[in-house]
């Protein structure tokens, strides 16, 4: 099972149409499953590219 890392939350606002009409949206943070030293973990694509690029 992979372990999650990330601290990232949804972001949460309105769409808004050319009328103005307010409908409530969600917007998911990007998380993926990557193996780093054997081991599994979750985490957002843009921590994953970090840490890629710290371990090399």
């Amino acid at each position: 099972m992979a372990k999650k890392i990330t601290e990232k939350k949804p972001l949460f606002g309105n769409k808004r149409s050319h009328a103005l009409n307010a409908t409530k949206m969600r917007q998911k943070p990007n998380i993926q499953k990557a193996t780093i030293d054997g081991k599994k973990i979750k985490t957002t694509v843009r921590e994953n590219k970090v840490t890629k690029k710290d371990s090399e």
